[in-house]
């Protein structure tokens, strides 16, 4: 039978078993060849316990790619991440890229070409190299050796980045060095429990279909790990690549322009700090304020429930020391810096609490101050089917040309002729001839370089949303997000919605109900719901590809012909109240 299980939402095979009896054979077949004394003793002791029910579920299936890759629990088993897993990912991995080269085979790639050094039905594995980065979650800095291991043992080249690093840097490497496939070991901003897994081919953009599952494939084809070659002659790379990543960084910034801003900064305990504070002194910018008691990378995430800067309370160390500090800005990466947040003080003279700015209006400010400050900028805006309308009429206003893509980067990333990408989710590809996938650090400069030419010229970046609205029409959006412990409930909403899809949702009409999962404009097929209401409204339903979560991405939009935003912004609100309220019940949510 089929059954979602795990902590990520993947779609995973039950193994077939008859009995306990032939359930404790297979995990302790699995025992012998685990390389790892922390999850041999994990599964050992489950198995002299005669845990059925703890082994089952380790063995209900294999992690498969996601929207970021592997992702899972650590521990033991198939179900989980773990040093065995990671050594047949890595195997799948060069065997593929011993197959198809590092050419990618996503939608806007066109075949492999004479560059991709085939021969004949394969590539000569000595011409072919990994580059693999890691963050300090628990076993990263092990997932990565035991990937250069695997990767060198098959007679591919292996480079592995010098210490944890943000996620944005193994990106830029993997152009940067020619490499033709990238590993990165991270799970992001999920719980501390978690890692992870992204991989990326030649073009810098992380795996999309078919590539995907044909990697599965051959992933399913390896053999017991015993018979794995291992090898110990990978390169660890000095610090060149940051050196070098820094320098790129810090030009996406004009020279010369105002720099007088307060920043506070947290990196909620990841691997931004050091790489920031770089970037923002050789682009001519302060050294931050940092949060101390999240400055440094600690996998335990102590001062956060989730180190997302999205999930509540996670900002309030940082909102207290603005407080304190008198700043301008507070800027927040994830774990892995491949996020960007953006906190401001409130609008209004009378008060100085703080805020954070949503994925969509930093995504619009960016975009307004790139049309505004990059004279002859030409190229496609792009940004994902749940992010705002917004970015479509600003790109149409200046000339440029607009796309929409599923959610995630690795879609975002390959739109022909992209100069500026974002998803509402924070995170922002401002330079995407260097980085192809989102990139916190980059961004942080950006909206510092917009905030301290605004306040040079006394204003803030509220006074500049306001000024967005009334030339474009406020664009408020909301998201509904459901976290659950049985997965098969995600599947429920989804299944009555497309049974009993609603005819109105907040007094406004449903004016077309498409289902992802069949390919709309163009699309791939995707889990997920989209409605379009009366007055340029739109919903969309869809599962979360990183977290045991249904999310529904609310969008109205108000004119403001008399210039009022704020009355704007109230009818926004209350209108957006309405439909999440309505869409509750639709869900079987509310």
């Amino acid at each position: 039978m089929r059954e979602q299980v795990g902590a990520q939402g993947t779609t995973k095979e039950w193994v077939a078993v008859s009995s306990a009896a032939e359930l404790i054979r297979t995990a302790t077949a699995w025992l012998a060849e685990d390389p790892d004394p922390d999850t041999r003793a994990e599964l050992s002791s489950l198995i002299d316990a005669g845990d059925i029910a703890a082994i089952a579920d380790r063995f209900a299936g294999r992690l498969e790619f996601g929207t970021a890759g592997l992702r899972g629990a650590l521990g033991a088993g198939p179900n989980r991440m773990n040093r065995a897993v990671v050594r047949r990912a890595a195997a799948g991995l060069a065997a593929y890229l011993q197959t198809h080269g590092g050419a990618s085979a996503g939608p806007h790639e066109g075949p492999p070409g004479e560059g991709d050094r085939r021969r004949g039905n394969a590539v000569d594995p000595s011409t072919l190299a990994v580059v693999i980065g890691f963050d300090a979650r628990y076993k990263s800095d092990l997932f990565a050796r035991d990937t250069a291991a695997v990767v060198t043992g098959a007679g591919l080249r292996a480079m592995v980045l010098p210490r944890p690093l943000p996620t944005p840097v193994l990106a830029y490497a993997i152009r940067h060095l020619g490499a033709d496939a990238g590993v990165m070991v991270t799970a992001s901003h999920n719980p501390p429990q978690d890692n992870g897994y992204k991989v990326y081919l030649g073009d810098g953009s992380q795996i999309v279909p078919p590539a995907d599952a044909d990697i599965s494939a051959a992933i399913d084809a390896v053999g017991p790990l015993s018979d794995l070659p291992l090898g110990d002659d990978w390169e660890t790379l000095d610090d060149e690549v940051l050196e070098s990543y820094v320098s790129r960084v810090s030009g996406v910034v004009a020279p010369g322009g105002p720099r007088d801003l307060r920043v506070v900064y947290t990196p909620l305990h990841g691997t931004g700090w050091d790489v920031v504070r770089a970037a923002f002194g050789a682009a001519g910018f302060s050294e931050p304020l940092a949060v101390k008691e999240q400055a440094e990378p600690d996998p335990d995430f102590p001062t956060v429930a989730f180190p997302n800067p999205e999930e509540p309370g996670a900002m309030d160390l940082a909102f207290a020391l603005a407080e304190r500090s008198g700043a301008d800005l507070v800027i927040a990466n994830d774990p892995d810096a491949d996020r960007c947040a953006v906190g401001v003080p409130g609008a209004g003279p009378s008060t100085r609490r703080w805020r954070m700015l949503s994925g969509d209006q930093v995504g619009a400010l960016i975009a307004t101050h790139l049309v505004r400050t990059r004279p002859g900028l030409t190229g496609t805006f792009a940004t994902t089917i749940v992010s705002s309308s917004l970015l479509g009429r600003i790109a149409a206003a200046h000339g440029l040309a607009y796309a929409e893509t599923l959610t995630g980067f690795k879609w975002l990333s390959r739109v022909p002729n992209l100069v500026y990408g974002y998803e509402e989710a924070l995170g922002y590809c401002v330079d995407p001839a260097a980085v192809r996938d989102k990139d916190g650090i980059s961004a942080a400069l950006v909206v510092c370089e917009l905030a301290a030419s605004l306040k040079a010229a006394g204003r803030t970046l509220w006074d500049l949303l306001d000024e967005i609205a009334r030339e474009y029409g406020l664009h408020e959006t909301q998201q509904l997000s459901l976290r659950v412990s049985d997965l098969s409930e995600i599947d429920e909403a989804l299944a009555r919605l497309r049974a009993s899809p609603p005819t109105a949702l907040g007094g406004r009409a449903v004016t077309s109900a498409d289902d992802l999962s069949t390919g709309i404009d163009g699309l791939p097929p995707a889990e997920g719901m989209r409605y379009r209401l009366d007055g340029g409204a739109r919903v969309v339903v869809r599962p979360s590809g990183t977290e045991p979560k249904l999310k529904c991405y609310l969008e109205v939009v108000e004119p403001v012909p008399d210039g009022d935003v704020d009355a704007a912004r109230a009818r926004a609100e209350s209108a957006l109240a309405v439909i999440r309220a309505d869409l509750a019940v639709a869900t079987g949510t509310g």
